[in-house]
């Protein structure tokens, strides 16, 4: 009788230690679930703080283009506008593009968009332009290759009664005097502001001061021009930093990387190189890592996804961006206008910003 007695209790006894031990089997998951459940709420709420950061500068970016266009425009016309980049073979240009398209839609009026076949078909720019003329549009929207390339068919939309709009790079003023043009509005960026303020960033990290180097784009182009001249005059007047190189490179990935080993293997103790475009920054940092030089600030321009990728890997410094969102939007804003009898006296610029290693966590979704 006992040994029964003693064998229920044993059983009893097993029992409730199997279920203890299958009841910490189950806490275990139920602990670790809830971690990730909070890591997982962390991470939301950190990607939220970051959207409302960037939605906050685009927003305070839109304001500022309000106020310097003065008005906005009545809606649900429904203008025609034409517009014409350089080329979509820049990621930058493509994503105009894309921009313009957006912009277009949330205003209720119809674009088409055209280029030439690269960033130096000057003449095949100007064919597209005289393509355009006779379509029927409200107002055009142009960005030329050069500062004289598209004069002849400026001339030739004005004859026609065709407001045009010149966005970024600039037209030559003069020489569109000369040949009897006009514009009726401008919207763009201060390009010698894009230099200085790169120039600015680049020396605050050379307390000792030292070699730099500019990549500069097509000779001729206003936006190389001003970026150029920008940079190099914060480098000329900085005690201590010398200015060894600045050569143009026509946008060309190639030349820059051919440009950026020359340079190193002049000026080995370079410092910093600043590249009037991202496509050109990117081919310097090219150069570098094949050449296993490490300690030179790279930056660029324009803010596209391979230099924010770049940014974020660390090989590339920064790079100077604007919204092309509100960018676009504006310049079709002001178009309307036009077209709605507001008249322009002096550009509209847009403001700049620049991201670095420092501040792109802020930049997540920036368009």
């Amino acid at each position: 009788m006992k040994k029964r007695v003693l064998s229920v209790l044993l059983a009893v006894s097993c029992m409730a230690m199997v279920l203890a031990g299958c009841g910490s089997k189950e806490d275990a998951p139920e602990a670790e679930t809830a971690g990730k459940e909070e890591t997982s709420k962390e991470e939301a709420g950190g990607e939220e703080e970051t959207q409302n950061k960037t939605a906050d500068i685009l927003s305070g970016v839109e304001e500022q283009m309000n106020q310097a266009l003065g008005e906005l425009p009545e809606t649900g016309k429904g203008e025609k506008i034409g517009i014409l980049i350089s080329s979509t073979s820049n990621e930058f240009w493509g994503t105009m593009k894309t921009r313009y398209e957006e912009a277009a839609e949330e205003l209720g009026i119809e674009v088409e968009v055209f280029e030439a076949s690269a960033e130096d078909d000057t003449k095949g720019q100007l064919d597209a332009l005289n393509t355009m003329i006779p379509m029927g549009f409200d107002a055009i929207i142009l960005s030329p290759i050069d500062g004289t390339n598209l004069i002849p068919g400026i001339v030739a939309a004005n004859e026609e009664g065709i407001p045009v709009i010149n966005l970024g790079p600039g037209v030559d003023m003069d020489a569109l005097a000369d040949a009897n043009g006009h514009l009726d509005g401008k919207i763009t960026v201060n390009f010698e502001e894009q230099g200085s303020t790169v120039a600015n960033d680049m020396i605050s990290r050379m307390p000792d001061g030292g070699e730099v180097a500019i990549l500069a784009g097509l000779e001729g182009a206003g936006q190389s021009v001003g970026r150029t001249n920008g940079a190099t005059k914060v480098f000329e007047e900085t005690e201590g930093v010398e200015l060894v190189a600045a050569q143009a490179c026509d946008w060309d990935t190639e030349k820059a990387y051919e440009a950026t080993k020359d340079i190193l293997t002049a000026h080995p103790e370079l410092k910093g190189i600043f590249a009037c475009n991202d496509n050109m920054a990117l081919a310097a940092v090219r150069a570098l890592q094949e050449m296993e030089i490490e300690g030179v600030m790279v930056y660029g321009v324009d803010y596209t996804s391979d230099a924010k990728a770049a940014i974020e890997e660390g090989t590339l410094m920064g790079s100077m961006t604007y919204s092309s969102s509100v960018y676009t939007k504006a310049a079709e804003e002001m178009a309307m206008l036009i077209v709605q009898g507001k008249t322009f006296e002096g550009p509209v610029y847009l403001p700049l910003t620049l991201v670095n290693q420092d501040n792109i966590s802020d930049f997540e979704g920036w368009k």
